[in-house]
């Protein structure tokens, strides 16, 4: 699958700092449908990836650990096929990707200084919105 032409579809997925959510649904799409999507995440700014965020993929068997926190503009002049920012943070200062096939937009709760079960909440949310709005299609 992918693209008319065979190529798999560029997702780009953006949140504020890339630390948490958009690196969840990074690792998530790849690992469900690397064979579909090429994958990515970015940040309004780049941060650090959290091992908070690293260990509630890890309970699930994704490893993400050698991802790591990049500002969307290593992606400038790029084209995706879908962007999706992951909080409405993100939407309000998205960047412009003129390329940008499909533009999709996730209200993911941060989890962040929320303890384990918030980080858990937002992984299996981001989880039923790749499979309902990505994968389905």
């Amino acid at each position: 699958m992918g693209t008319a032409d065979g190529r798999r579809e560029r997702v780009l997925f953006l949140c504020v700092g890339n630390s948490c959510r958009s690196q969840i649904a990074e690792g998530l799409l790849r690992h469900m449908a690397d064979e579909r999507f090429e994958v990515h995440s970015a940040g309004i700014t780049d941060s650090r990836l959290r091992p908070e965020t690293v260990e509630t993929m890890r309970e699930i068997g994704i490893d993400i650990s050698r991802q790591y926190s990049k500002s969307a503009d290593v992606y400038e002049g790029q084209t995706f096929d879908i962007v999706v920012t992951t909080c409405d943070e993100a939407k309000e200062v998205c960047p412009m990707f003129p390329g940008a096939k499909r533009m999709v937009h996730w209200s993911i709760p941060d989890p962040v200084g929320k303890g384990p079960g918030a980080y858990r909440a937002a992984r299996d949310l981001i989880r039923r919105r790749i499979e309902a709005e990505l994968l389905a299609r």
